[in-house]
Formats: C-alpha cells, sequence, structure tokens
C-alpha cells in the first residue's frame, strides 16, 4: 500500500511525547497541563517544523506519565530520555537541536530520581 505522505518505512527517527494530562486543582502530585504542557507540545512542533525535520521527527500529546511532580515532562524514544522542561523556549530548542538532530542527551533538562 502507498503512504499518501509518501513515506518508505513506518515510524520516526524520534517520537516526543509530552504529558498533557490535567488533574483536579487540588490534588497533590499536580499535573502537566497546569504548567503549560499544551503550549510546550505546539512549541516542539514548530521546532520541527524550522529545523525541516517534519516526517523526521514528531511531537504528540501524551496521557499522564506519571513524573508529574517533576513536570512537565517529555519522554523522547526510540532512546527513552526523559526530560523537565522548566525553560520552555530554551528546553525545546535544545532538545530537538542536541537530542534530535545530534543525538546528545540535554543532561540539565533530563530527569534524574
Amino acid at each position: 500500500m502507498k503512504d499518501p505522505k509518501g513515506r518508505t518505512k513506518a515510524g520516526f527517527e524520534h517520537h516526543i511525547f509530552i504529558c498533557e494530562n490535567k488533574r483536579e486543582k487540588e490534588h497533590p502530585r499536580g499535573c502537566c497541563h497546569d504548567k503549560g504542557s499544551s503550549d510546550i507540545r505546539l512549541k516542539f512542533k514548530q521546532e520541527i517544523i524550522n529545523n525541516k525535520l517534519t516526517g523526521k521527527v514528531r511531537a504528540n500529546k501524551a496521557g499522564c506519565l506519571d513524573f508529574c511532580e517533576q513536570g512537565p515532562t517529555v519522554v523522547v524514544y526510540p532512546e527513552g530520555i526523559w526530560y523537565r522542561i522548566t525553560d520552555s523556549e530554551r528546553d525545546v530548542k535544545d532538545i530537538v537541536k542536541q537530542h534530535c538532530i545530534e543525538g546528545k542527551i540535554v543532561k540539565r533538562c533530563q530527569i534524574k530520581l
């Protein structure tokens, strides 16, 4: 079957999942949605376009990634690297450039337990 977008294989070089889970305001763990994760996803999408990575890198919203206190949280596959976004402008640009293009982990954003 021919792909309508002209792809020759399934999947992406990198797949970025951004937690957009929403909980009630009084929940003790908080939620990524209330910390701006919807805007972060849109920034990832724009940065992917800006770097001409459409079709190679994809950013999707995710339900709860269960690191609520660290949030907003992002995980990048296939490496399975988990990131915490603290400065959305800087962090999103660095994750796309350094992780997705250069293959380097953005240490300052990486979630460590």
